[in-house]
């Protein structure tokens, strides 16, 4: 069941964003009053086909709002000389932008050229928290559309090795705070995670170490049986917590456990602040599903783009 989360923050009906114009919750009401539904019922059908939909929708919407704020830049498709976003490393494994692109053309037959694709994506990526039994909020909208996207700034996301310092620092550039980042991080409670992304811990871990010691045995050798050393196979990986398609505070307390994917999921643990978060999210669902719908309106606030697309994939 989908949990209403009231907030308190910037009561709601307007959100200065970091390049000064505002977002609103009823930005369309006059424009195209069904946008919201229409979204959600693509999202809907995608998800009923590919229960692979939603995570990668949250996914794609970090993504998208770490470089160059939310302005679906990574939607953009490469072109000529030009490495689009969505061409970088940590954006190969990225999917399901048809699902962008069908609400797109949706909303474009209803309210032709006046729906931003990034206020899409951060619709869409609310509706996929719901659908996995995460959440509501309220997507404040009024983004536009970037212009210009790179695979090489691709770069500055934060990166699944990170330690604590270097999380910090990624997440405070943005505007994003020690709460938002332990609050985002539990999107992890769904979606598949390739053996790159944690192979540093099960193999060649340190000098002194093969593996992680902050790794619970048995989960170490269980990833190790998944990720072999030097294993070529491309698709291989591991599903994000044992309820992968489900949204919920596993996440926090698999961190407890030593049964965390990541180098940086782990790291939340390494300094008193994230760390006494960690513990309270793995407490009360509630308190996590408060937090974290706080935190995406706070994340999805910034923005800065120029033009409302017509195709999601190219610049008008």
């Amino acid at each position: 069941m989908a949990c209403l989360v009231s907030l308190s923050i910037s009561l709601f009906v307007c959100l200065v964003c970091s390049h000064g114009h505002a977002l609103s919750l009823n930005y369309y009401a006059k424009t195209c009053p069904n946008a919201e539904s229409i979204i959600t019922q693509v999202v809907k059908d995608a998800a009923k086909k590919d229960n692979t939909v939603p995570a990668a929708l949250l996914r794609m919407h970090f993504h998208d709002c770490f470089i160059r704020g939310c302005d679906a830049s990574v939607l953009l498709n490469s072109k000529g000389k030009n490495n689009a976003e969505k061409d970088g490393p940590p954006n190969k494994s990225l999917h399901a932008f048809y699902v962008i692109d069908n609400a797109k053309k949706a909303v474009e037959a209803l309210c032709p050229g006046v729906v931003s694709c990034a206020d899409i994506l951060a619709s869409a990526a609310r509706d996929a928290v719901v659908l996995s039994g995460g959440p509501y909020w309220d997507v404040p909208k009024g983004r536009k559309d970037g212009r210009i996207s790179k695979a090489s700034e691709t770069t500055q996301m934060p990166a699944p090795l990170f330690n604590i310092s270097q999380l910090q620092q990624s997440f405070s550039q943005r505007g994003l705070s020690m709460e938002d980042l332990v609050a985002l991080s539990g999107g992890h409670t769904i979606g598949f995670s390739h053996c790159s992304s944690f192979q540093n811990r099960i193999h060649n871990f340190n000098a002194t170490h093969d593996i992680d010691p902050t790794l619970h045995p048995s989960f170490a050798a269980s990833l190790r049986s998944i990720c072999p050393n030097k294993s070529g196979a491309k698709n291989a990986g591991t599903s994000m917590d044992p309820s992968s398609t489900t949204f919920d505070n596993t996440y926090y307390k698999l961190i407890l456990q030593g049964k965390s994917l990541f180098s940086s999921d782990q790291a939340l643990l390494t300094s008193p602040k994230t760390k006494d978060l960690v513990s309270k999210f793995a407490t009360s669902k509630e308190t996590f599903y408060e937090a974290f719908s706080s935190s995406m309106i706070k994340m999805s606030s910034i923005t800065g783009g120029q033009e409302i697309r017509k195709d999601c994939r190219v610049v008008n």
